[in-house]
């Protein structure tokens, strides 16, 4: 079996965060999209994953969650607590988050977190905990800040406690050890945003927007007899442009997913299966291209989009190919030339 069968092998998602580097971010509208038909634990196996190299898990395009009945009232009560800065009397007596919430006030919190951090790294044990003590309420500001996904105050509270305590345990002394806890905490809150949204409506709203986006795109296609534009596709669906390009995010993901999952299967002829848009000649050549895209990084894959206008716009010229992305012309120039060569290669 040589390289490239065993890509084939490997599950979208994996596909997509080798291409990720420590630093990077990765949309949860994206990873949604690509561990879609995944169990839950493959899931949490891909955010590992992107713990592990330093990725960001960007739960910020996620649709808002919109709880009903006591969920709903139990968010609104978190919220006013929120709001009032974290008083403790707003919820009932003998209430968890309340019951915390008065635990953490007469838990004695002192010391610069940074020179804890340097002490603990230096051998004394008990400056661990102090550290633990300090930054609990880093803990609390953040799930103030990651609400409104329909993941509860105290889950958030408690999945980033667990992170901090990790984040002391791996902490190495470079850098700003705040910002290294507050890295891993964010994570592991995102995290539970994401399998929030994953088991409710937001998943079954997103898998809607997807077929819809499918449904107005091909439409397009024969009406106007090109790729449409996302601008185009927004009208046609009635929703923004904004919300278009999420979903565009998605359908390429999962175009991602069927290419590799058709390409680890034996070919088999099913030409009854084909919907008869997808036999015109404008869908056929897409598709062509899309397939000889999907063997480049992403970046080259933006530049030949831009500079050949794959995507329905007009094709640009280096310099404004360079301006969208951030590199000189000669740049551009080099690399399309090097995404040129591999598609020549690989056909």
């Amino acid at each position: 079996m040589n390289e490239r069968e065993f890509s084939f092998a490997k599950a979208p998602w994996e596909l997509a965060v080798e291409k990720l580097h420590r630093g990077d971010s990765l949309s949860a509208v994206r990873l949604l999209a690509l561990t879609d038909a995944e169990e839950e634990a493959e899931v949490e196996e891909a955010i590992a994953r992107l713990t592990e190299q330093g990725v960001t898990l960007d739960v910020t395009a996620l649709p808002k969650y919109e709880a009903e009945g006591e969920t709903a009232q139990r968010i609104k009560l978190e919220q006013a607590v929120i709001d009032s800065g974290m008083d403790s009397r707003l919820l009932p007596e003998n209430d968890p988050l309340r019951l915390y919430l008065e635990e953490l006030a007469a838990t004695p919190a002192a010391g610069d977190p940074q020179l804890l951090a340097l002490r603990y790294l230096e051998g004394e044990e008990s400056a661990a905990r102090m550290l633990c003590n300090v930054c609990l309420s880093q803990v609390i500001q953040i799930a103030a800040e990651m609400t409104g996904w329909g993941v509860l105050l105290l889950d958030l509270v408690q999945e980033g406690s667990l992170a901090l305590w990790q984040s002391i345990l791996s902490y190495d002394g470079s850098g700003s050890f705040e910002n290294h806890s507050g890295w891993h905490i964010r994570q592991a809150m995102a995290a539970q945003v994401l399998l929030q949204a994953r088991a409710g409506e937001t998943g079954q709203r997103m898998r809607s927007l997807l077929e819809r986006y499918r449904t107005a795109d091909r439409a397009l296609l024969t009406r106007i007899g090109r790729n449409p534009t996302v601008e185009e596709i927004a009208q046609e669906m009635g929703i923004t442009v904004e919300d278009a390009l999420l979903v565009q995010q998605m359908v390429e993901s999962a175009q991602t997913m069927e290419q590799v999952k058709k390409a680890s299967q034996p070919k088999e002829e099913s030409p009854e299966d084909d919907l008869a848009v997808e036999d015109t000649s404008y869908f056929r050549s897409r598709q062509r291209i899309m397939d000889m895209l999907s063997g480049l990084d992403e970046l080259e894959g933006q530049i030949l989009t831009l500079r050949f206008g794959l995507e329905g716009a007009k094709p640009l010229s280096p310099e404004e190919t360079g301006k969208k992305l951030g590199l000189t012309a000669a740049e551009i120039l080099t690399r399309e030339a090097a995404a040129l060569a591999k598609l020549r290669a690989g056909n």
